[in-house]
């Protein structure tokens, strides 16, 4: 049993160690916003946060994170109300959309290190999160207009 704190709450995991934590969020605890997209940390579209840090979820063993505080999409804001979650909506950032929590989780964590990042520091941090739709402007914005709500 792995014992871990995820989007607040203690939760207790039966996977075996060696299980992506991917998987454990999706099919064990049912929280299907972090999604899969490549399987090895190329895409980003797994992204959460382990002790506020941006993380692959596909490549992270979730026997390496016992006793870890995991953040994933829904835990970001309970009510989808987090000023990235605003900003995308308003900028109408998703097209097919299957990358974004991924994005939002990345941009969140950017904006917790540097609450007013310049254009170039945006598209630096956010450079390993794909977008296959071609959205990188949009994201841009939204990024901008979230940091500037706070």
């Amino acid at each position: 049993m792995i014992d871990l704190i995820v989007n607040g709450e203690a939760v207790r995991s039966d996977a075996a160690p060696e299980t992506a934590l991917l998987w454990v969020l999706r099919e064990h605890l049912g929280l299907t916003g972090t999604k899969f997209g490549c399987g090895a940390g190329v895409c980003g579209a797994c992204t959460v946060h382990v002790g506020g840090q941006p993380v692959f979820a596909c490549l992270i063993p979730v026997g390496d994170l016992a006793g870890q505080e995991v953040t994933t999409i829904e835990g970001l804001s309970p009510e989808g109300d987090h000023p990235l979650q605003r900003a995308w909506v308003a900028e109408q950032v998703p097209q097919c959309g299957y990358c974004q929590s991924g994005q939002i989780m990345r941009a969140a964590a950017l904006l917790a290190e540097a609450p007013d990042p310049s254009r170039e520091e945006i598209r630096d941090f956010m450079s390993t999160n794909l977008c296959r739709c071609g959205t990188y402007n949009r994201i841009v914005k939204a990024v901008q207009r979230a940091a500037g709500e706070a």
